[in-house]
């Protein structure tokens, strides 16, 4: 069994249709693609960009450098990248943290866009680039 594999068989992976549904009760929707992805290209309305770089500290509700939104180990959160292969590696990572309720988006951020979900353009609240203690 591969990594992705071994890490894809312990997420309950969403569709783009139920992610949606689980953000609109409360679950919190992180793009963790690549600026280069993200610059220029349509974005998911609410979803917050945090770099895979400081996933893991800007969602554990212990630090103090956690985005507001990480506010128990309980909360649900629903990563998407480009595809969604990077953003499953990242929800099995926050799972090893403790965040039990991490999954992804199957097929990622195109599955979203090729299902004619809402998207935005324009900036989007990228916490990679402005971190609070700046």
């Amino acid at each position: 069994m591969s990594l992705l594999e071994h890490a894809r068989a312990g997420l309950d992976r969403l569709s783009p249709e139920q992610a949606l549904a689980e953000q609109r009760s409360g679950a919190l929707l992180i793009d963790v693609r690549t600026d280069t992805h993200r610059t220029g290209a349509a974005g998911v309305p609410g979803a917050i960009a945090v770099d895979l770089t400081v996933l893991p500290w800007r969602l554990d509700p212990g630090f103090s450098h956690r985005i507001p939104e990480a506010t128990d180990f309980d909360r649900r959160i629903i990563l998407f990248c480009r595809h969604g292969y990077s953003s499953s590696l990242a929800a099995w990572n926050l799972r090893q943290m403790g965040l039990h309720r991490a999954t992804d988006i199957v097929g990622g951020f195109d599955a979203w866009a090729a299902a004619g979900l809402p998207l935005h353009h324009g900036a989007c609240r990228d916490l990679a680039v402005s971190p609070p203690w700046r």
